[in-house]
């Protein structure tokens, strides 16, 4: 799970100015998972909602989750302490690692988005952070798909993330989930539902057909 970035405009930016390294590998290298999870708990008692996502999951009511992308489970713990059935991947075993210590009784499987297969079919699939963006670029369109085939009928994908020279448009990743079979159903600037016009960040909800 990955931290996003502010909400200005990224016009002729580049990747260095964002404060975002281009690839999920420079961003882990510099990432202690103790100070990354301080970081949410100073949210919290500086009056700040940590758990926009879980929020704006939890508007569609869904009765199982999967947190794609998971990091050390901030969204998916919450999403169960709210009583939904929830389950957590990460291809990060050290994230993994983390997330369960904190809630052992919940479901956690280190494996990438691309090789996920579960029996199971969710309501939602979320990708909380940059998870679309930190995926190699070979892998979106396969790691989108992935995901789609574990919905449920009617199921939603939501994904938030920048956007950023050299990351995936959003025409880039609306043609990934069409190719999924799924169709576009909201579009937010924020995770608290402000509308999307032409911002740096859009988080994205398609649902699956049928």
């Amino acid at each position: 799970m990955i931290p996003t970035l502010g909400r200005r405009r990224l016009r002729g930016v580049s990747s260095s100015q964002t404060g975002l390294p281009g690839d999920w590998g420079r961003w882990r290298e510099q990432i202690d998972l103790t100070e990354y999870d301080e970081r949410w708990r100073r949210m919290a008692e500086a009056g700040q909602n940590p758990h926009g996502e879980a929020d704006l999951v939890g508007c569609y009511a869904p009765s199982a989750v999967l947190d794609g992308g998971c990091g050390t489970g901030r969204v998916a713990i919450e999403l169960a302490r709210r009583g939904i059935a929830v389950a957590g991947v990460d291809s990060d075993p050290e994230m993994i690692a983390a997330a369960r210590a904190k809630a052992p009784s919940l479901r956690w499987l280190a494996v990438s988005l691309v090789e996920l297969d579960l029996d199971d079919r969710f309501d939602v699939v979320v990708l909380a952070g940059n998870v679309v963006p930190y995926m190699a670029p070979g892998e979106r369109a396969a790691g989108v798909a992935a995901c789609a085939q574990h919905l449920a009928p009617g199921g939603r994908l939501i994904a938030g993330f920048t956007l950023q020279p050299g990351w995936p448009a959003l025409a880039d990743y609306d043609g990934w989930c069409a190719a999924a079979g799924l169709e576009p159903e909201d579009r937010w600037a924020t995770w608290d539902r402000r509308p999307y016009t032409d911002g740096s960040y859009a988080v994205c909800v398609h649902r699956r057909r049928g």
